[in-house]
């Protein structure tokens, strides 16, 4: 039986028949949205606190799926968090599509919302991400745990060889490893070149692909301090096989996806009115 839940859809709370607030609660208005945004990032900044020692403390004593789902359980506390304060809700599409064998997520990024987002609701993984997340105090020291892929992204080919190396000997023994391709935030709207290090490493590995799209960077945006209320959509696509493409085309047919299917997320928002 599997340690972590699969269920076809999250959506926080509660039905909407039962919400905490009326319809018409003004989430979105100026100061409203100040005051509920710094609400949330107290408490966010507590969790994330809190979290990063337990798990950094417990690590002598867990083997790498137990701190994967402990880690889980305080990035759900910041969803959950989110969704008091900021009326912020979520659902997840395509659970269903996740295979049990090891797998290369490509995923979208707009936002810090996803990396809470799918360390809490996704089966266990590997991230691959860049060198410096590490070099944050505490945080960092959590992520450590979790035994990251981390890149030196100004390296070129080096990088790619280290995601090659080490994603593949994850990959063999039967994990998931999961990568942002575009390699940073990208604002809600815009579009950039895909990275070819996931696409390298499914190629040579063998492993298919699941791409996943999402809305978060109209809710939550980069760099940005307000989280506006509203429903995130993620949608996790059908895993396709990498066998017999090459880098480039595994790119392509993983761009293509994920960029139509989050346009349309976009184009059909799920925001109460302000």
């Amino acid at each position: 039986m599997p340690i972590w839940p699969r269920p076809s859809m999250h959506c926080w709370p509660r039905p909407p028949d039962k919400a905490c607030f009326p319809a018409d609660f003004p989430y979105n208005s100026g100061t409203m949205l100040f005051l509920r945004s710094s609400l949330f990032h107290a408490g966010m900044i507590t969790v994330v606190v809190v979290g990063s020692f337990v798990v950094v403390l417990c690590r002598p004593f867990l083997r790498f799926e137990r701190r994967f789902v402990l880690a889980s359980w305080f990035t759900r506390g910041v969803m959950w968090w989110l969704g008091v304060t900021c009326g912020l809700k979520h659902r997840f599409e395509g659970m269903e599509n996740i295979p049990d064998g090891p797998v290369i997520f490509f995923a979208k990024h707009q936002s810090a919302w996803e990396t809470f987002a799918l360390q809490s609701y996704l089966p266990s993984f590997f991230w691959i991400l860049k060198r410096e997340v590490m070099w944050i105090p505490i945080f960092g020291w959590g992520i450590a745990t979790l035994n990251p892929i981390a890149i030196d992204r100004s390296a070129g080919r080096a990088a790619v060889e280290q995601i090659v190396l080490q994603g593949t000997a994850r990959l063999e023994r039967g994990w998931r490893v999961m990568i942002f391709p575009e390699g940073t935030r990208i604002a809600t709207g815009d579009t950039r070149r895909f990275g070819m290090g996931g696409a390298v490493l499914a190629q040579k590995s063998g492993c298919p692909v699941v791409p996943i799209a999402h809305d978060s960077g109209s809710f939550w945006v980069r760099r940005g301090f307000h989280k506006k209320a509203g429903t995130i959509r993620v949608v996790i696509g059908e895993p396709f096989c990498t066998t017999g493409l090459s880098p480039d085309d595994i790119n392509a047919k993983a761009k293509t996806w994920i960029d139509t299917t989050t346009a349309a997320l976009e184009q059909s928002e799920e925001t109460p009115g302000s």
